[in-house]
């Protein structure tokens, strides 16, 4: 049997490239070889933003339109909401029960999170047990293994720990999730910082191509060449880590030296990286607007996928009781 894979994303709305390339593009391609369970994860979005809530409904539409129009396939994985499974809530309440609270104390991203998010009061329950909500996420569906960056490796051994605490006292039920590390490359936005719904600088899966090539034509670049006569440095170029990923190898052999000799001007430059990322692009954002034009879509989706995942979580939960002898 193939292992089983879990991961979630907050419903934050519509994509934007570095999202796809730093995590969809990999949910994409581990759905071929494992059995996966991919879920919304909107009581986690809770954690931050529990004051304002009216937009998650239209965030997680936004988004669960960008993983299927984008190769996410339904028929090879299972895509559903955390909040339609009340199980994640039942085991999230068990495990709590057994964490030591130094063990989220020490989880690298709850300190640094409070300090990047001053204007919001984090010093909450939630916030601070979230790692448990995550923990009940993966061991419910007795995921083997779970995608993640090298810097999310802390979190994940906090799930291992809550689930070998679980099985030390009250007997194995939970195997102990193996990461599967993937390669999160950190795309640069349109001004130079790390490309970000907050910064204002990002290119989204769903931009019309016009939008798109705007955005390039705005972009950053090599902050030395000041005229178009002055050479220019691809590997310090804002737009250039973008050309690696959307332009082909030919024609990057051909842009390189051509920018080094001052041959081609940056506004030249960066429209062969738009027409680039539209050609690529295209297809998937024509599949999103047939998508979007069935307002039922989403909703009926997430409703199968979740009845679906529950009939899992039914069975895990009944093993998790029993051994609670409750």
């Amino acid at each position: 049997m193939k292992q089983r894979v879990v991961s979630g994303m907050r419903p934050t709305g519509r994509l934007h490239i570095g999202h796809f390339h730093g995590v969809l593009e990999n949910w994409i391609r581990i759905q071929e070889e494992f059995d996966c369970f991919f879920f919304v994860a909107d009581w986690h979005s809770l954690t931050t933003e529990y004051a304002d809530t009216a937009g998650i409904r239209d965030n997680i539409r936004e988004m669960v339109l960008d993983w299927v129009a984008f190769g996410l396939d339904p028929a090879k994985c299972l895509v559903f909401r955390q909040s339609l499974v009340p199980h994640h809530a039942e085991l999230n309440l068990i495990l709590s029960m057994i964490t030591p609270v130094s063990w989220l104390e020490r989880c690298p991203t709850y300190k640094e999170m409070q300090e990047n998010l001053e204007a919001k009061d984090l010093s909450t329950f939630g916030f601070l047990g979230y790692p448990v909500l995550m923990a009940a996420d993966i061991i419910l569906y007795k995921a083997t293994r779970v995608p993640v960056g090298q810097d999310q490796l802390p979190h994940l051994e906090i799930t291992r720990e809550i689930a070998r605490r679980f099985n030390h006292l009250y007997g194995r039920v939970f195997p102990e999730p193996e990461a599967l590390l993937t390669e999160t490359p950190k795309l640069l936005g349109l001004d130079g910082r790390k490309m970000s719904k907050s910064y204002g600088n990002s290119i989204y899966l769903s931009d019309t191509a016009e939008d798109t090539t705007k955005k390039v034509l705005s972009m950053m670049t090599d902050p030395a060449r000041i005229r178009r006569t002055d050479p220019g440095e691809p590997d310090v170029c804002v737009a250039f880590n973008l050309h690696r990923i959307y332009v082909p190898q030919e024609k990057l052999d051909e842009i390189v030296p051509a920018c080094r000799n001052a041959a081609i001007g940056c506004v030249e430059c960066k429209r062969v990286l738009a027409a680039c990322m539209n050609e690529r692009l295209a297809p998937c954002r024509a599949k999103r607007v047939e998508l979007a034009a069935n307002p039922g879509f989403v909703d009926d989706l997430l409703r199968d996928g979740s009845q679906k995942a529950s009939l899992t979580s039914d069975a895990v939960m009944a093993e998790a009781r029993a051994a609670l002898k409750i």
